[in-house]
C-alpha cells in the first residue's frame, strides 16, 4: 500500500489511565502517536526496531517495545507510559527509590527499565531478580555504567514489597 491508498482512522485508547482518541493510519507505532499525538514524552525514541528498550511501556500490565507496536493492536487496551507511575504528581515508589540510587547517568535508557522492572514486579507472581536481570539484559541497551545503582534500586523495590513496584 503506498501513502495514496492509507486510511486515517479514529483510534481509541486508554492511555494511563485516561480514555484518548488518536486519529491515524492502523501502522502508525503507538510510541509516535504517545509522543506526537498525545505529547508523552517520556517515552523515548531509541532504535525504532525493537532492541534497545527505550520506547518499552506496559500494554495490559506487560511490558512491550512501543516502536514495533502498531496503534491497531492497542485499540481499548490499557497502556502505561513512564508518566503513569506518576502518583499525585510525585514519583511513583519505584521512581523515587531509582532517584534516591541515582540509578540514572544520561537517563536516556532509564524510562524504558523503570516501565519492564514495574511490569515484572507488579505480575502475579513478581519476576524474581534473576528474571528481572536476564530480562532487562535481553531487551534494554544502557552503556553509561549506572546498571550497578539500578540494581541497588530494584533490590530496595523487591524487599520493600508487598505492594506495587509503582
Amino acid at each position: 500500500m503506498d501513502l495514496a491508498d492509507a486510511v486515517e482512522k479514529t483510534w481509541s485508547l486508554n492511555v494511563n489511565g485516561d480514555a484518548v482518541s488518536v486519529a491515524a493510519n492502523e501502522d502508525l507505532s503507538l510510541l509516535m502517536a504517545l509522543r506526537q499525538d498525545l505529547n508523552l514524552k517520556g517515552t523515548r525514541v531509541g532504535c525504532a526496531q525493537g532492541n534497545c528498550g527505550a520506547c518499552t511501556v506496559l500494554l495490559d500490565g506487560r511490558p512491550i517495545q512501543s516502536c514495533t507496536t502498531p496503534i491497531s493492536v492497542v485499540a481499548d487496551r490499557n497502556i502505561v507510559t513512564v508518566e503513569g507511575l506518576n502518583r499525585d504528581g510525585a514519583p511513583g515508589r519505584l521512581q523515587r527509590l531509582f532517584l534516591d540510587e541515582q540509578a540514572a547517568q544520561c537517563g536516556y535508557c532509564i524510562n524504558g527499565i523503570l516501565m519492564t522492572v514495574t511490569g515484572l514486579l507488579d505480575r502475579s507472581p513478581p519476576a524474581d531478580r534473576r528474571e528481572i536481570v536476564a530480562t532487562l539484559d535481553e531487551r534494554h541497551l544502557c552503556r553509561c555504567g549506572a546498571q550497578g545503582r539500578i540494581l541497588r534500586a530494584i533490590d530496595r523495590a523487591m524487599t520493600g514489597q508487598p505492594g506495587s513496584a509503582s
